[in-house]
């Protein structure tokens, strides 16, 4: 075994039990003693392709149907978010300047602070469904066509090799 003396030994730890043979550029030295240089890609058009594909991204971000997809979210979840806001907020600012009104029994034990907490979680599960099922029902099909269509045209930019 040979001894480790820091990272600028140069000296490999074969006695590491996470060593492994080196990844090709990793480390290993040339014909001359000198550090290999790394791998380079295998197409250098690499770069080129690399941005033909950003310019797909930006078209389709461009376009009338990611526009409609993104304005159907937006319709949604900004008035939804608004009212759920709203609700929390309301239901923390009672709580801490009305205490009693929050303490008015409603039935038994069970008095309108605990009806309104649990009021809390009853919407959160309401608005997660609502948001579900409009997804489902008017974003997820134009969703999933922009998303065959942008990887089709990525792919033919690509050359097909994807």
């Amino acid at each position: 075994m040979e001894k480790y003396d820091g990272p600028d030994s140069g000296k490999v730890r074969f006695d590491d039990p996470w060593y492994d043979a080196l990844a090709s550029g990793w480390g290993e030295l040339d014909s001359t003693g000198a550090p290999a240089p790394a791998v380079p890609p295998a197409r250098g058009e690499r770069e080129d392709r690399t941005a033909r594909a950003a310019d797909v991204y930006l078209e389709v971000q461009r376009s009338a149907a990611f526009q409609e997809v993104r304005s159907r979210y937006r319709r949604f979840v900004v008035p939804a978010a608004a009212v759920f806001f709203t609700w929390y907020v309301g239901y923390v600012v009672t709580a801490t300047t009305a205490p009693d009104f929050m303490a008015q029994p409603v039935v038994g034990a069970v008095n309108v602070a605990m009806v309104a907490g649990l009021g809390q979680f009853l919407t959160t599960f309401l608005f997660t469904w609502a948001y579900a099922r409009h997804a489902r029902l008017r974003r997820d099909r134009a969703a999933l066509d922009l998303r065959w269509d942008t990887q089709e045209l990525t792919r033919s930019v690509a050359g097909g090799d994807r």
